[in-house]
């Protein structure tokens, strides 16, 4: 299988996304991969696969490399008498945050007829934002931590502590715990910074979570193992950062069978009316005994890798949706011409 890693983006995830494109280096090495970048000015760039490392991005080494554009079906790299056309079979979108999240660049893999693993346009627009994640995850009968949106107001109705999240970003960025009136200032302007509208959340000290990821395939929609992620009182951005860079498969949460069930039937709801085509994660928290959806991850760091026993033949077999096809015959143009007796 010829796989496409698309990664980097204009986004405050910028570095994350490269982190996880190394990362997928070696856990798809059996693969034959080409690396795209897509630097903070929109411009693609084909990195060769021994300098997928730290230091060729940090340095601005990339930009000696060849710089490619998109076209019908693929990208192309321009030569000096003609253009050489960059196939593959697929496509990898591991851009976290905008650009790979937010539906820019599935919009743009749907415009160019190009294959691609990852959340479609629709299911990008409703995942990217965690106020309409919540609404959809209302319609899909899954319950969530209770919420308040703010949009510029400096006050929640939410009793102390609790979190305040930005609504269109990752990886814990602008991320606090608020326990008193005293630090809520310095917090509210740390969110804002980030982001216009905020999502405040009570804050439930050593709640149960689980993390579950998934995706569609011929043989129907595979999910991985139940993760218990280890933490304090919350990962931040440096604990997540840890975790873009994970490729040892983590250890299966002790739990009952019965919890697992209603884990996997949460992850069901949430995956299939809007996600075939992407490998996503759910993280759920478990409260007073009810499953809770915290937070969808459309683009999982390291994709989520770690929580599958065989992950290169997964990518391979993820079932892609079925573009359905507009034929267009002018057959109304040519009624109007013959009614006007023109042929």
């Amino acid at each position: 299988m010829n796989l496409a890693i698309l990664f980097g983006g204009a986004s405050y995830e910028h570095e994350i996304s490269i982190v996880s494109a190394i990362t997928l280096k070696d856990k798809l090495s059996s693969l034959n991969l080409e690396f795209i970048f897509l630097d903070q000015d929109h411009t693609f760039y084909s990195i060769h696969m021994d300098k997928m490392d730290a230091k060729t991005f940090s340095t601005g080494a990339y930009k000696k490399f060849p710089v490619l554009s998109l076209e019908q079906g693929g990208f192309s790299q321009k030569g000096f008498i003609a253009s050489k056309s960059i196939r593959f079979d697929r496509v990898l979108n591991l851009i976290h945050g905008a650009d790979g999240e937010d539906a820019t660049m599935a919009s743009l893999f749907e415009f160019y007829n190009i294959e691609y693993i990852g959340p479609r346009k629709d299911a990008s627009v409703m995942s990217f934002d965690k106020f309409m994640t919540k609404a959809y995850a209302y319609s899909c009968s899954v319950d969530t931590v209770e919420y308040e949106l703010l949009s510029g107001q400096r006050k929640s109705k939410i009793a102390f502590p609790f979190i305040i999240k930005p609504t269109r970003l990752g990886s814990s960025i602008g991320v606090s715990i608020v326990k008193s009136a005293e630090g809520l200032d310095y917090a509210l302007d740390v969110a804002y910074e980030f982001d216009e509208r905020l999502l405040i959340e009570p804050f439930i000290k050593d709640v149960k979570e689980y993390n579950v990821a998934g995706t569609m395939t011929k043989d129907g929609l595979i999910m991985s193992i139940i993760e218990e992620p280890q933490k304090e009182e919350f990962l931040d951005f440096d604990k997540k950062y840890l975790d873009f860079s994970r490729s040892d498969k983590v250890n299966e949460a002790d739990i009952s069978e019965s919890l697992k069930k209603e884990l996997y039937a949460a992850f069901e709801k949430i995956y299939i009316p809007i996600f075939e085509g992407a490998l996503i994660r759910c993280d759920f928290f478990v409260v007073d005994g009810k499953v809770l959806l915290n937070e969808i991850n459309p683009i999982p760091g390291s994709m989520g890798n770690y929580l599958f026993e065989d992950f290169t033949s997964l990518i391979k077999y993820i079932k892609l949706p079925i573009k359905k096809e507009i034929k267009v015959n002018y057959n109304y143009l040519h009624s109007i011409r013959s009614a006007k007796g023109k042929a």
